[in-house]
């Protein structure tokens, strides 16, 4: 399949975010999303102590190193946050207590942890003050998406100008209330001419039924599907501890809280996701292959 797969927390038991990622770990990762029709992807790191995300990001870069396949598979880094919304709802499973304005000297020790693998930058809009952060990010090449957040329509619009280029998982990092007309999911999609639009198609995230009235609206152009898999994708049905945080997995494979109240990440993975699309949407091969391999080569610039 060649799957090119923007945001992965981790998969088949282990986590990027880990801090005791080793060789082992990654070569067991890549190994994994090799057999599952993984092309390349993003490894993604999430918000957390500004600290403890750069020794992540840069352990990353230095274990890549070690392995060709491994530099291969894991193209660049995704880093989601911790320029984040940190209103309930729009902060999602992201760390409250580590969410921050936006800095650019903040944004540069993460950057520089990367050593220039950065592809994708996902933050709020509304805590980039003066939209500092999106314009140096975007002079830099790297895609800056907007994503648990809750910009105005002006907001959005000055972030674009600024170089704001994608909407991360819309439908998600977002209350489950909203206002009916006036909210997130609405502003988006009235500036979809300009953004790149990303879903987790999983039925979970977003149910079939409105993923298909928002690609109604959209066509496969400008929407990439993304996984946003975390350690359990691939564990099955069970109970789990990772990072010192409690994830059930029920019989239909959606990771959530052990109290069913919330999702924890999602455990597709791309075989999963191109079977729902095909089977609940109708997705014939070719959109399949855009929104799969296509569209997300060319959100970074990368030919696959």
């Amino acid at each position: 399949m060649d799957a090119f797969d923007l945001q992965v927390n981790g998969y088949a038991g282990v986590d990027f975010n880990d801090d005791d990622l080793n060789a082992e770990k990654l070569a067991t990762v890549c190994a994994a999303l090799k057999e599952d029709g993984v092309a390349g992807i993003l490894a993604t790191v999430i918000t957390d102590d500004l600290d403890l995300m750069c020794g992540r990001i840069a352990r990353l870069v230095q274990l890549r190193e070690e392995d060709p396949e491994w530099s291969e598979m894991i193209r660049g880094i995704h880093i989601e946050g911790p320029f984040l919304n940190e209103t309930p709802g729009f902060i999602g499973a992201h760390p409250v207590a580590h969410a921050r304005v936006a800095e650019v000297s903040a944004m540069d020790r993460l950057l520089d942890a990367a050593e220039g693998l950065t592809r994708i930058v996902t933050l709020a809009p509304e805590r980039d003050h003066g939209f500092s952060v999106t314009r140096y990010l975007a002079t830099r090449g790297v895609c800056v998406a907007a994503g648990h957040c809750d910009p105005s329509l002006d907001e959005l619009r000055g972030a674009i100008d600024a170089g704001l280029r994608m909407f991360t998982h819309l439908g998600n990092g977002c209350p489950m209330n909203l206002d009916r007309h006036d909210n997130i999911i609405q502003r988006v999609l009235a500036l979809r001419e300009e953004l790149w639009i990303s879903f987790i198609p999983d039925g979970a995230h977003v149910p079939f039924t409105t993923l298909r009235n928002y690609l109604d609206l959209l066509g496969p152009g400008r929407v990439v599907m993304v996984t946003d898999a975390i350690a359990a994708a691939r564990m099955g049905p069970g109970d789990y501890r990772f990072l010192g945080r409690d994830v059930k997995i029920g019989e239909d494979l959606v990771a959530r809280a052990p109290d069913g109240s919330h999702l924890i990440g999602s455990t597709v993975t791309m075989p999963g996701i191109a079977g729902n699309l095909s089977r609940e949407l109708g997705f014939s091969e070719e959109d399949i292959r855009k929104v799969l391999v296509e569209n997300p080569g060319t959100v970074i610039g990368e030919t696959i």
